[in-house]
């Protein structure tokens, strides 16, 4: 069995292609999360934390949906002819997608799965629009 690849990015640290539109990296499956799950940082207590940390994840496991997306994309690992990469995206890749790769990463670990884990973007200060 293949260990499986999981990448956090924020689409707004990305480069652009000829359309304006952001190119995320390379992954069998791109998650984007901006509009499925609710952007943790509005809560102000965690603005300088990052989805590494257990409580920016339970944040964002308790945001609507979230707990739904992340039994789907085990799930999906699981397949026979499953994916060898995932890519997560949010905007900036601090809160929503580092946190919801680092959840799904103990999850496929909890399956017996190897796991490499890599955030693009989660070092980077917050992007503030």
């Amino acid at each position: 069995m293949h260990p499986i690849r999981l990448i956090s990015f924020g689409y707004l640290h990305l480069p652009t292609g000829l359309d304006s539109r952001p190119i995320p990296p390379t992954a069998d499956r791109i998650e984007d999360v901006r509009v499925r799950l609710r952007d943790p940082a509005a809560a102000r207590d965690i603005l300088d934390l990052d989805g590494l940390n257990p409580r920016v994840q339970d944040i964002v496991l308790s945001t609507p949906g979230a707990r739904e997306l992340l039994a789907n994309l085990a799930d999906y690992v699981g397949l026979p002819a499953g994916p060898h990469s995932i890519a997560i995206g949010c905007a900036g890749g601090k809160h929503r997608a580092a946190g919801l790769t680092e959840l799904l990463a103990r999850e496929l670990r909890s399956r017996s799965r190897l796991v490499d884990v890599e955030h693009l973007h989660v070092h980077l200060p917050r992007i503030l629009k």
